[in-house]
């Protein structure tokens, strides 16, 4: 199942990524929402190899999830893989200067479930397709407006 989220930015393409690869921000507010979040390493090459294993409540049971950046473009391309016992993905973000102060944020985001189980909950997920395409993108929007925030307090 594939989702794809796009989303313009008033801030330059450089500071966009680098807010986007602001990992610690990520891993505060993920453990601000109760996830369990544990950086394995650092990564060999710049950020890739850079690796976290996370563990959160979902739809009433414990879930644990590794992701590692698979690949990094600075700053053209982001790819972070998942993988868990009953699922795998990857989210591919791409940036693409539209100004020197626009940047448009193309997400995608490709789940593959590796059980029934996990099967059952990608068809339900593509049932309510367009309300988790709507929260991703409500959630994007708002993330875009904290980066343009951010934007203006440096510039």
């Amino acid at each position: 199942m594939k989702f794809q989220i796009q989303q313009d930015i008033e801030a330059p393409i450089d500071f966009v990524f680098d807010q986007m690869t602001d990992f610690k921000a990520f891993e505060r507010a993920a453990m601000r929402r109760g996830a369990e979040v544990q950086r394995v390493n650092e990564g060999t090459s710049g950020k890739i190899g850079t690796a976290w294993d996370a563990k959160f409540q979902m739809r009433g049971k414990e879930r644990e999830i590794q992701f590692e950046v698979t690949e990094f473009d600075s700053p053209n391309r982001l790819v972070v893989s998942s993988r868990a016992p009953s699922m795998g993905g990857d989210m591919v973000v791409e940036l693409m200067a539209l100004s020197r102060n626009r940047t448009r944020v193309d997400t995608n985001v490709q789940l593959a479930p590796k059980n029934l189980t996990t099967k059952l909950l990608i068809q339900s997920l593509k049932l309510a397709r367009k309300n988790v395409t709507k929260r991703l993108s409500e959630r994007m929007a708002a993330y875009a407006v904290e980066v343009e925030t951010r934007f203006r307090k440096t510039a």
